[in-house]
């Protein structure tokens, strides 16, 4: 199981992190990735951490977001600076061990307002 917390309300400009618990499976096997869904839209990747830590992220978030694992707390993380509008979604962490995603954790809204 996968659970996501630490969504909210935030002003643009600011900042949010993201915590992702698993349980159930061994987590420090598996690559780790935090999708979005944004209202209307369709589901977005925005970053993968390996097992071995190497990171990925995409375009619209790259220096902005930071993603992070401890496997000693088998937990997820995602750092979200410089928070803009057009990242108001409902984030979703990930687990898989090859291609296709095992695991799905539940949602978190973040809402970017004034």
């Amino acid at each position: 199981q996968l659970q996501a917390s630490g969504g909210g309300l935030v002003q643009p400009g600011g900042s949010l992190r993201l915590s992702c618990a698993a349980s159930g499976f061994r987590f420090s096997s598996f690559a780790m990735s935090w999708l979005r869904q944004a209202p209307g839209k369709g589901v977005e990747w925005i970053s993968d951490i390996m097992n071995d830590d190497k990171t990925a992220y995409a375009d619209s978030v790259k220096g902005r977001f930071t993603i992070t694992r401890d496997n000693s707390k088998n937990t997820l993380y995602l750092q979200m600076n410089n928070l803009r509008p057009e990242d108001t979604a409902v984030y979703y962490c990930a687990a898989r061990r090859y291609i296709a995603y095992d695991y799905w954790g539940q949602g978190t809204l973040v809402t970017v307002s004034s």
